[in-house]
């Protein structure tokens, strides 16, 4: 049986448009994009890795809000949980540091890009409007 690998990602919303991450050539999915966030560590909640993890990886603060979905999907190397919640910037804005590029998309534009395949879920939820 695959390891199950329980992570969370953000949608960052600012000014009607949401936060899109494109992942390095260096890291598993090259150059797919996804919303940002990370593994959850032992002890911490859904909420607390994710801020955790855009503090750490976007050197910036979020102010969690509902959440959106969550899915599992099958990849070689494991499956995945997504937990993916809506989310507002506190103070800082996003700074690169592991992504190779971020784009601010208005909703009817995240079609445009190619997710990785656990993101895509809440990348439909969001274009139908449902959340």
């Amino acid at each position: 049986m695959k390891k199950v690998i329980k992570v969370v990602g953000a949608v960052i919303y600012s000014e009607n448009k949401v936060l899109c991450a494109q992942r390095s050539e260096n890291m598993s999915l090259p150059l797919m994009w996804e919303f940002p966030g990370g593994k959850i560590e032992k002890g911490e909640t859904e909420k607390e890795a994710l801020i955790r993890e855009i503090k750490e990886e976007m050197k910036c603060d979020l102010i969690v809000k509902e959440k959106i979905t969550t899915t599992d999907y099958e990849y070689d190397f494991g499956i995945v949980s997504l937990s993916t919640y809506k989310c507002e910037l506190n103070k800082e804005m996003p700074t690169l540091t592991e992504h190779k590029a971020i784009k601010w998309l208005p909703l009817n534009e995240l079609s445009n890009l190619n997710w990785a395949p656990a993101d895509v879920p809440a990348v439909n939820i969001l274009i139908k409007g449902e959340n």
